[in-house]
């Protein structure tokens, strides 16, 4: 039903999760632990999802908090659940007992801990917002909330690889144009010479270790190669499927 990080599994204060598609109670294209509120899956099961996810974590439904995702460098501070979802694409908090919750299916969920100033965090990072600065930002609020960056642990979850991510000619300039040293993540595609394969989790492990926090990590696991496991965005696009599934990756303080 979900993975531990080996990086955050030795702190008893903190609560994770990456979970998995397995486990839940939707059917069809959403099969099983589909835990995306914006999803076309019957609500009901959803906050049944949901209601399972929080209990792995011990704690109670409601304590369960996301955020409306755009694709964002923005990040906000969590003091208990929304009465709305923000816009924000990452989130941290002091506060024990509530599960910061960051949905993906091919993006970048990386949770962040720092377990002696108890404060933790959580960003979704695709490409557009790990180029914009999400990682930093996420970084910037867990310290203004008393986390020592140093002292700070971060795992990336599972997310799209190198070999499943085909790009376009003007995607890769986008990167090199913001640094040159950007055309390290990016090979030539074997199916079409003048596109390129983009190596998101290297180019977000290598911004997490740039920000000069106390530990990345990476779980090296892709949405796309493990149908059976992970939902894809991308790989429901190349199946022309309607809609698909939103994995849930969360952390909280222990109460």
């Amino acid at each position: 039903m979900f993975i531990e990080a080996p990086a955050l599994t030795p702190h008893a204060g903190i609560r994770h999760a990456f979970f998995t598609r397995q486990g839940g109670v939707s059917e069809g294209l959403y099969a099983s632990l589909n835990g995306g509120l914006g999803s076309g899956d019957d609500p009901d099961r959803v906050r049944e999802n949901r209601r399972r996810m929080t209990a792995a974590l011990g704690l109670a439904p409601e304590t369960l908090v996301s955020l409306y995702q755009v694709h964002s460098a923005e990040a906000v501070i969590v003091e208990r659940p929304f009465a709305e979802r923000p816009r924000a694409d990452a989130m941290a908090t002091r506060v024990p007992g509530v599960a910061l919750g960051i949905l993906t299916a091919d993006c970048g969920p990386i949770l962040f801990a720092d377990p002696v100033n108890r404060v933790v965090g959580a960003a979704h990072a695709g490409w557009k917002g790990a180029l914009s600065g999400v990682i930093e930002a996420t970084l910037a609020t867990m310290e203004n909330l008393g986390a020592k960056r140093a002292g700070i642990t971060a795992v990336l979850g599972p997310t799209i690889g190198a070999s499943a991510y085909e790009v376009g000619p003007e995607f890769r300039e986008r990167f090199e144009a913001a640094d040159p040293g950007n055309a390290r993540y990016f090979a030539t595609s074997p199916e079409r010479a003048t596109h390129s394969l983009f190596d998101l989790p290297a180019y977000i492990v290598a911004r997490l270790k740039a920000a000069g926090i106390g530990e990345a990590a990476n779980l090296n696991l892709c949405t796309y190669a493990e149908p059976d496991r992970f939902f894809s965005y991308r790989r429901t696009t190349h199946r022309a499927e309607a809609d698909y599934g939103r994995l849930v990756s969360a952390i909280a303080l222990a109460p």
